[in-house]
């Protein structure tokens, strides 16, 4: 399973909504957790750019997608942020993987000497 940090904005129409009813976001996003296999690790609301901020473990990059999709078709949402998390040992392992295949790579750019 992979994580994911998904971070939204609601529309003023989904907050009014939200305000007179007082529903529980947990169960109005459960059927969409569940129809793309994933687990929720972690929900909170917040304040500032985004007024939610859910954690939650997919099977796949793409369940991870057409969960945002999904969500996002339903109008509620203002905006909706998708980034793929790292455990601390994944992100070595990523770094120790970049060493590995940099040693190839030439960037385009100058060298910093070679600029002056």
């Amino acid at each position: 399973m992979a994580q994911f940090l998904f971070q939204v904005a609601y529309t003023s129409e989904s907050w009014s909504t939200q305000v007179r009813q007082h529903g529980n976001v947990l169960e109005r996003i459960q059927p969409l957790i569940d129809g793309c296999g994933a687990s929720i690790t972690g929900c909170f609301y917040a304040f500032g750019d985004y007024d939610l901020v859910l954690l939650a473990d997919f099977p796949s990059s793409e369940d991870a997608a057409a969960f945002s999709l999904a969500a996002t078709a339903g109008g509620s949402l203002k905006s909706i942020k998708t980034t793929p998390l790292l455990s601390v040992d994944q992100g070595i392992a990523a770094m120790r993987r970049a060493e590995e295949v940099g040693r190839s790579y030439h960037p385009p750019v100058s060298s910093p000497a070679e600029r002056r």
